[in-house]
């Protein structure tokens, strides 16, 4: 019988899946319920995960590699630059009641419609042949419709510093382990300082760190991976918002649990596709007021299913396409995510 496709040899199956890495944009829990006076469009934002849920892009580029080499990592003194567009819609319905004495007092639907587009550049350098450092700046734009503000806001998000390291050379027998931490910066706009009505958060607030492990194994011409990270978050405090009548002083998130898997296929040496499931579990955080109460979020459990495609333009250039659909109501609706390198 005649094959449609020939398969891409063994020997040549790891160079050819990292050439064809897909990016899967995995967008981040994007809605936190506040109990009380707190449930506003602001301190859900801010409660957003933006960040610690791993890339199976970086995973894919930085385990999947040529034969020849001892470790998957770029190798030392070499220098990468990597552009990521990622696209996120939200779509929410919160319900404001208030009851006094048994009566209801309050009550009103508000409905927000949230477009979040992130323009990211990333540059990796390597420290050893397995250990890289990574540096990565986010351009934020978020168009928001809701009862409390409609328009446009633009920013520097949070900026991230971290290194990946791997610990063993490559094998043939043995899966591909890479170990990273990342420290994110809180250098964009915190929603927590922002005016009700008058704009919107480009950064999550707060400072936090996020240590992860990412394996995976060629088996041609497939690779799968999986991934599993732990985000702490840093108190906010000296902060001074109104949030309904109470005002909002401090913050401290709650830690989160990230986990992935996935995999990626070679449908040709020029054309690849990834599909990769990632789920993330933030536990409550607590707003401390003015008056000394304190607010505690509900936990969140955010996952995405995402697939991508990678058409190989060149040696060097590989354009990756990926779509996500939120799985749970804490996750996006939808997400879109382009990414190509820069150093062609």
């Amino acid at each position: 019988m005649t094959a449609l496709f020939s398969r891409p040899s063994t020997a040549a199956a790891p160079a050819l899946l990292l050439t064809l890495f897909i990016h899967v944009g995995l967008a981040q829990a994007q809605t936190a319920a506040t109990s009380g006076s707190t449930s506003t469009d602001a301190v859900r934002d801010a409660l957003a995960k933006k960040e610690g849920d791993v890339d199976q892009a970086a995973l894919l580029k930085a385990t999947l590699t040529a034969a020849d080499k001892q470790y998957s990592l770029i190798r030392k003194g070499a220098l990468a630059l990597t552009y990521d567009m990622g696209y996120a819609y939200i779509g929410s319905q919160v319900i404001n009641a208030k009851f006094t004495d048994s009566t209801l007092t309050l009550f009103n639907i508000q409905n927000t419609r949230s477009h979040t587009l992130t323009n990211t550049i990333s540059t990796d350098y390597g420290l050893m042949d397995n250990l890289t450092g990574n540096v990565t700046l986010p351009l934020v734009s978020k168009y928001s419709q809701s009862d409390s503000f409609s328009g446009i806001t633009n920013g520097i998000g949070d900026l991230s510093m971290g290194v990946r390291w791997q610990p063993l050379e490559l094998s043939r027998d043995m899966p591909s382990l890479t170990t990273s931490a990342t420290f994110r910066l809180a250098t964009g706009r915190s929603p927590f300082k922002t005016i009700n009505g008058q704009g919107l958060g480009t950064g999550s607030g707060y400072n936090g760190l996020t240590l992860g492990a990412n394996a995976s194994k060629v088996m041609d011409p497939v690779a799968i991976f999986g991934s599993v990270s732990l985000t702490l978050g840093m108190a906010a405090s000296h902060l001074n918002q109104t949030v309904g009548s109470a005002t909002l002083v401090k913050m401290s998130p709650g830690p989160s649990l990230g986990f992935g898997m996935g995999f990626a296929y070679a449908l040709s040496y020029k054309v690849s596709t990834t599909m990769s499931f990632q789920e993330t579990i933030s536990a409550r955080s607590h707003l401390t007021m003015l008056d000394g109460t304190t607010n505690a979020t509900a936990t969140q459990t955010s996952g995405v299913l995402s697939f991508g495609l990678g058409v190989r333009a060149s040696p060097k250039t590989t354009m990756n396409v990926s779509v996500g659909v939120g799985l749970s109501p804490d996750s996006p609706s939808f997400t879109l995510g382009f990414n190509m390198p820069l150093n062609l």
